[in-house]
């Protein structure tokens, strides 16, 4: 690859994974938040609801690149119950709160990312962005990972209001980064919005295999397409030794 000056990064299942136990943990903090602050439900109830609500939004989200929230979605289905309360509310905001610390305590990374990320940085810009609904918690996956000094931008969907394969976040990568999108290899393991959606905003899409290659689970909901090979011709890496041999490094 030539002329490359920057590097973008997917987060999940590009640099880390999540351990597969990890959203029924989630959803039992979550349930367990609502009770505590006065909310009555059932729990059976609430899990298939809010699945389905999920679905409904996020497929939205998919469709016209508006980013939607966990916040929406227990909204949606505890109005579902008669019970009106806003996405807003504080009660809403903790129970999204306790979800997400799930995925700190079961967050790895991708073997030899350090020492790769270090590697790249020596001689390139690096940027991050990933469609991630709740910004605070994905910084946190940063922070707790170690990655987020490596990074010289970070573009969260859940900050910017648009997500992947939407052109607006690939640009505002570019912008931070300060480099034109034709000088970007972006590196990503699913298809629709980091393969084409890289490609048809103008960058270089690389599609990074390594967690299908090497049977690693792929938790629902933490990819966005089937697990299909782009419709497109692109550069695929299964290792990051095999990326680093693509950028000539």
């Amino acid at each position: 690859m030539r002329d490359i000056k920057a590097i973008g990064f997917d987060l999940f299942n590009t640099l880390i994974f999540i351990e597969p136990d990890t959203l029924i943990h989630a959803m039992q903090r979550m349930i367990k938040s609502l009770i505590n602050s006065g909310f009555s439900i059932d729990e059976e109830s609430y899990v298939r609801d809010y699945r389905d609500a999920a679905a409904i939004y996020v497929a939205k989200s998919r469709h016209n690149g508006i980013e939607t929230h966990n916040s929406i979605w227990v909204s949606h289905v505890l109005n579902s119950y008669g019970i009106q309360v806003l996405p807003a509310d504080e009660r809403i905001a903790l129970a999204v709160e306790q979800y997400f610390t799930a995925f700190y305590e079961r967050v790895n990374l991708i073997p030899e990312t350090f020492k790769t990320l270090a590697r790249l940085k020596r001689g390139y810009s690096l940027g991050l962005l990933s469609n991630f609904t709740h910004g605070p918690a994905a910084r946190e996956i940063l922070r707790l990972t170690g990655l987020e000094p490596f990074f010289d931008a970070v573009i969260i969907s859940g900050e910017q209001g648009y997500r992947k394969p939407h052109s607006y976040v690939f640009d505002e990568l570019a912008r931070e980064l300060g480099v034109k999108k034709e000088t970007i290899a972006f590196i990503g393991d699913d298809p629709e919005p980091d393969i084409h959606g890289a490609s048809r905003a103008g960058l270089n899409p690389v599609w990074f295999t390594y967690v299908f290659e090497n049977s690693m689970p792929v938790i629902k909901g933490t990819i966005q397409s089937e697990i299909n090979a782009p419709f497109i011709d692109v550069p695929r890496a299964a290792s990051w030794q095999e990326l680093l041999m693509l950028l000539g490094c």
